[in-house]
């Protein structure tokens, strides 16, 4: 788990939207999922549910924002 990774994923988070957050953190969109992904699958499971609704924390990713803004 790197830093910037951190970085994307509390920015999601504020966001709940990951093209603002590409933007926020001065990244493409497709990196920042990429980003995400790599988290995912390092910690085991979903960050967020994205559907036509929108874009949600999972209890997982609740857990790791709690975590990681006090890593941050």
């Amino acid at each position: 788990m790197e830093m910037h990774e951190i970085q994307y994923f509390l920015a999601v988070c504020d966001t709940l939207n990951f093209n603002r957050a590409a933007e926020r953190c001065h990244v493409s969109q497709p990196a920042l999922t990429r980003a995400i992904q790599k988290l995912e699958d390092e910690l085991g499971g979903l960050l967020f549910r994205r559907d036509r609704h929108g874009t949600r924390v999972t209890e997982l990713g609740q857990l790791m924002q709690l975590q990681l803004s006090d890593v941050l």
